[in-house]
């Protein structure tokens, strides 16, 4: 029946004068947002919905499922703490009968359309009378989680959730852990923290690298143009630095030009006061001769 269409599932007009009442049943082991959903679908099947929930004791589940994580007085404390929930039914059966439905006034039992094996061992269907007497109300299944899925998660896991609890006080005979086996899951951490360590160390020592790689790739484009900035700024600093050293010069040697020159023109004028002094003491010797001559 896996697979059946919905459509072929006949199913019974719901009473429109009272809430209706819809049953879900199912283990609820390690209670999870799987079955919160199933829950919530059952609970808003119809506008008006007052719904039950069956839970197996451990002693029915045991032996046609299996162990379970928690016990039963956890798997009815856990329904009561859902939203969804109105009332929590325990010991419920594994199969529904007739007299159960009439008991607890069910209209609708809600559940996926999944088979599911009842306790004669021949592979009939649980909800196979449900389904004929048009009170099944199909609800989905959340892909992706359910209790074996989280068991397997912890199986796989084993030893880490081992060190987890032995770090959190619980001793190793609480644990089922022998003396031998506590020792070599601690050695085995150590040696695992330890290779982490080096590893994180690693991963910094090749970034650092990295980093100064980066850093000469662009010292290596950039050379010529960092080269080339710097020659031209020597450049233009020892151009500033010569024209200032030949302006310093000519200015200095036009300093000294106008020195000699003025020096120059003194010594003219000496000379020729010279000369004219001269003249005139030759006139005037001339003029007293004259005289005497007379």
């Amino acid at each position: 029946m896996e697979g059946e269409p919905r459509d072929s599932i006949p199913m019974n007009e719901p009473p429109t004068d009272r809430p209706v009442r819809v049953y879900a049943d199912g283990i609820y082991d390690l209670f999870h947002f799987g079955h919160a959903r199933s829950l919530e679908q059952a609970k808003k099947s119809f506008p008006n919905t007052y719904l039950l929930v069956g839970c197996c004791n451990d002693e029915v589940t045991h032996k046609y499922k299996g162990k379970t994580v928690m016990t039963d007085l956890e798997r009815y404390e856990s329904l009561r703490h859902c939203r969804w929930v109105d009332e929590v039914i325990p010991d419920a059966p594994w199969v529904i009968t007739q007299e159960f439905l009439d008991k607890h006034q069910i209209d609708f039992v809600a559940h996926d359309c999944l088979p599911y094996a009842d306790a004669s061992g021949v592979g009939n269907d649980v909800y196979e009378f449900v389904k004929a007497a048009g009170k099944f109300k199909e609800t989905k299944r959340t892909d992706g989680i359910s209790t074996s899925d989280l068991i397997m998660r912890i199986v796989k896991d084993y030893n880490k959730y081992v060190m987890r609890n032995l770090d959190r006080g619980y001793s190793r005979k609480e644990l089922g852990v022998s003396y031998v086996k506590e020792k070599r899951l601690r050695v085995n951490r150590g040696l695992k923290n330890l290779h982490e360590k080096v590893k994180k160390q690693q991963e910094k020592v090749e970034e650092k690298i990295q980093t100064v790689a980066k850093h000469r790739n662009i010292w290596v484009e950039n050379a010529d143009r960092l080269v080339a900035g710097f020659l031209e700024m020597f450049e233009e600093g020892c151009h500033r630095m010569g024209t200032a050293i030949r302006d310093q010069i000519q200015e200095q040697m036009k300093t000294k030009n106008i020195r000699g020159l003025i020096y120059d023109k003194e010594e003219d004028e000496d000379d020729y006061e010279d000369d004219e002094y001269y003249y005139d003491d030759g006139t005037d010797d001339d003029y007293y001769d004259d005289e005497g001559e007379e």
